[in-house]
């Protein structure tokens, strides 16, 4: 047991194994907007050039020094499908969202928008070297196959039975309700991930409406810089202030967009934690799967054995007595030498799935400690730098107002 634990700890302990990133760069650097036709309706989508350059020439896990892979939303998918089924007890990262969501209304929300997919861009390169920075999962054979080989990845994808995997994920999510018994442990977890895609959740439908309403204002400036500039023409004193005045108050709802576009790259790090509180439940929903298959085979120990019972006892089942069957002591050793064989075979198998039990805890706690580590640091970079661009803007605010009031000032009296 002892040797079991330093295992799963130099497993997945970050700070003592060695992980892709090191040996790596990966960038997913352009975007490229293509169509296809199929019975005649024509579908776009989005691809993303992936691009991979070994920095360590040494190391032996990777086949290309550089690697460009064209690679669809849905392969990504497919690739994070693939990781939650391989590794059911490790935090994988959460991938960007497909459509817009906690959207400030009013603005684009088309999913082929530029700022939109070059975000997407962006997120998607993050969910790679959160991949490729894990010590145990940046070694997985598909997803160095993922980088580098196009086609030898979607065969080997559906080789491995994809569909398979997405209908045993949907059994996972609902085995919480079926278990006999729950992990203390698990459950505070799925406690605390309910509450943090609560709180999270809160947050950004409180920014959506504090930023709409903050975007409306300054758009509603350039209003005043219409009126502002024609009043000008009509005034000669005047004027010159005047303009200069309506060219400033034109200036802020022209930020205002350059603004709300930081503040949505800020934001999708925030939705990143939120969407990583679904990953932390996808565990313990996986722990509950093999708890519920625990208490399947207990259930069919049980039942095998009172069938022994009932077949030293001298019983015979409803089907023997309705035919009038003779039962010899023949039949009956046979029946006990059959019944004792499939106990033996279910208890090797509750063996297995204890020990799986544990070893599946060790490494889900482990994980989960070092994924809260980081993400201390992640949200509180991710806080600091929304302040920093409020306190950004409001100085913006103040500075353009000083010019407008200095603009009103030079106006001779």
């Amino acid at each position: 047991q002892q040797s079991t634990q330093q295992n799963v700890s130099k497993e997945t302990d970050v700070d003592l194994k060695d992980c892709l990133l090191k040996h790596m760069d990966i960038s997913v650097s352009e975007t490229e907007k293509r169509t296809t036709s199929a019975l005649n309706i024509r579908d776009c989508y989005t691809v993303y050039l992936i691009e991979t350059r070994i920095t360590d020439n040494g190391w032996e896990l990777v086949e290309h020094g550089l690697g460009q892979i064209w690679r669809r939303y849905s392969e990504f998918e497919q690739l994070r499908h693939y990781l939650c089924n391989t590794y059911p007890w490790a935090v994988i990262p959460p991938l960007p969202e497909k459509k817009h969501n906690f959207p400030v209304h009013s603005l684009a929300t088309d999913t082929f928008n530029p700022d939109f997919v070059d975000r997407r861009r962006a997120a998607l390169e993050n969910f790679l070297h959160r991949i490729a920075e894990h010590p145990v999962i940046s070694k997985d054979s598909m997803f160095l196959m993922f980088l580098q080989q196009e086609d030898g990845w979607r065969n080997s994808i559906l080789d491995i039975g994809y569909v398979k995997m997405a209908e045993d994920k949907l059994k996972a999510l609902n085995a919480v309700v079926r278990t006999k018994e729950t992990d203390p442990d698990f459950e505070d977890l799925r406690k605390y991930s309910q509450n943090v895609k609560a709180t999270l959740t809160n947050i950004l439908r409180i920014r959506a409406r504090a930023t709409l309403k903050m975007y409306n204002i300054y758009k509603l400036n350039s209003g005043y810089g219409k009126v502002f500039s024609e009043w000008s023409a009509i005034e000669k004193e005047m004027g010159d202030g005047l303009q200069r005045a309506g060219h400033f108050f034109d200036s802020i709802a022209a930020w205002s967009d350059t603004f709300l576009e930081d503040e949505e790259q800020i934001i999708d790090q925030l939705k990143e934690y939120l969407y990583y509180a679904t990953s932390i439940e996808d565990i313990c929903s996986k722990r509950d799967m093999l708890q519920l298959e625990l208490e399947k085979l207990n259930d069919r120990l049980s039942s095998k054995k009172e069938e022994k019972e009932r077949i030293l006892q001298g019983k015979i089942g409803v089907i023997s007595r309705l035919f009038g069957t003779v039962v010899t002591d023949d039949m009956k050793t046979s029946k006990l030498l059959q019944i004792d064989q499939k106990i033996d075979d279910t208890q090797s198998k509750i063996a297995e799935n204890k020990e799986e039990l544990v070893v599946f805890k060790e490494k889900a706690i482990a994980d989960v400690e070092n994924f809260q580590k980081k993400k201390v640091g992640d949200l509180k970079d991710t806080l600091e730098s929304y302040i920093q661009l409020q306190i950004k803007m409001a100085r913006k605010g103040v500075q353009t107002w000083s010019n407008i009031k200095d603009c009103i000032n030079s106006i001779p009296t």
